[in-house]
Order: structure tokens, then C-alpha cells, then sequence
């Protein structure tokens, strides 16, 4: 009697969970070992894949690094929208968005460093630039219609464009990851946290008692 093997061939793993593991490894290597050491066979291997799984989810390394950044970028700005949702004083919105913001950037140090060497590459590396410009035009659009939802949200008339606001809180936010990356000491989450409440005021035209 013959019997049937019931084994059958293995489920390919779901295309999202291929991408969750391989961001999961890229962020421990990057970080490691820094992006000019990060190897992309080095990457597959430690989320349990083949290089070939890279190039196929994010194209290159160029563009992993920068789905890296962009996955840790996503959730911050979800955390921000969700904490400041029910708000409708302006003063309490930007405080709330002020806060989240400025603990992420003290506690997330890694992707201040991961951000700053991307940047420092693409300065000198034209494709590496292909990849992180469109990367950042994205952040600071989503960064200009969230400033905008809760404008309108709180019933506050912004002092510049949407675009702009965007343009400035992005440059704020990135400027202010590097001085603490820097000096931690001077620039505490506590500064951090002063100098966005700060500009997000002079932004929503808020009074010190709002």
C-alpha cells in the first residue's frame, strides 16, 4: 500500500511579512555597521531570505535605507495624529505634538543617525539622492497636510502656507534630532520639546496662555 504524502509544497511567505522582516533586519544592520559597511546579503540572511528578495521588495539598498527612514517616519507620524485627534484647543494640539515629537527624537537616536549618513551620502552619491529626494518631498507634504487637519481641526488660521509650515517643522524636527545626536546634554528632550512648542505657536499665531 502506497501511501500519499500529504506534505504538499511549502507556503511562500505573504509579500508584506517578506518586507516587515527584511526592514526589521535592515534597521539592526544599518545600524550596527553603519550604511557603507551594511551588506544586502547580509540583510536577507538575518531576516531569513535571499538578496534576491531585496532587490525584488525595495530595488536596491539605496532604496531600503530610505524604506527604513520612511517606516519610522510613517509611524511617528501616526502616533502624533492619533494623540492629537480628539483635540480641539490649538494650544493643547501643538503641546501633545510638541511632547510625542521630542521624546521620539531623544529615545529613536537610531534614526537620527541613519538619517544624517543617508543625507551626508546623498550630498555625494547622485542615486543615493534619486532616492532620498522623493523620500523627503513625501515627509514634508505629509508633515504640511497634518499641520493643516489640525488647523482646521482647532479652528486656527496658520500665520504661513500649509507647504511651508511642512518645509519649516520637518527642517525643525531633523535639525533638532542631530543637535541632540551631537550634544544630548544642551539640546535635552526638555529643549527639544521648548523649541518645537515654540515654533508651532508662532505658526497657529498662539499666545504664550494658549
Amino acid at each position: 500500500m502506497i501511501e500519499n504524502d500529504s506534505s504538499g509544497p511549502v507556503p511562500r511567505t505573504p509579500r508584506e511579512e517578506v518586507r516587515r522582516r527584511l526592514l526589521a533586519a535592515a534597521a539592526r544592520v544599518f545600524t550596527e555597521r553603519g550604511y557603507a559597511d551594511s551588506r544586502v546579503e547580509d540583510i536577507a540572511f538575518a531576516a531569513g531570505f535571499t538578496k534576491g528578495a531585496v532587490y525584488s521588495n525595495f530595488g536596491s539598498k539605496q532604496g531600503l535605507f530610505a524604506a527604513v527612514l520612511g517606516a519610522r517616519a510613517d509611524a511617528e507620524h501616526d502616533t502624533v495624529m492619533a494623540d492629537v485627534r480628539d483635540a480641539v484647543d490649538p494650544g493643547v494640539a501643538a503641546g501633545r505634538a510638541a511632547s510625542l515629537v521630542a521624546r521620539r527624537i531623544v529615545e529613536d537616536t537610531e534614526r537620527g543617525q541613519l538619517g544624517l549618513e543617508f543625507a551626508a551620502l546623498a550630498a555625494r552619491d547622485e542615486q543615493t539622492r534619486a532616492v532620498l529626494a522623493p523620500l523627503r518631498r513625501g515627509q514634508r507634504a505629509v508633515a504640511a497636510q497634518s499641520i493643516a487637519a489640525v488647523a482646521e481641526q482647532t479652528g486656527t488660521r496658520l500665520t504661513v502656507d500649509s507647504d511651508l509650515a511642512g518645509l519649516i517643522v520637518h527642517c525643525l524636527t531633523n535639525g533638532l534630532s542631530m543637535e541632540h545626536l551631537v550634544d544630548p546634554e544642551e539640546v535635552s528632550a526638555e529643549i527639544v520639546q521648548q523649541a518645537l512648542s515654540a515654533v508651532l505657536a508662532a505658526l497657529m499665531a498662539l499666545t504664550p496662555n494658549d
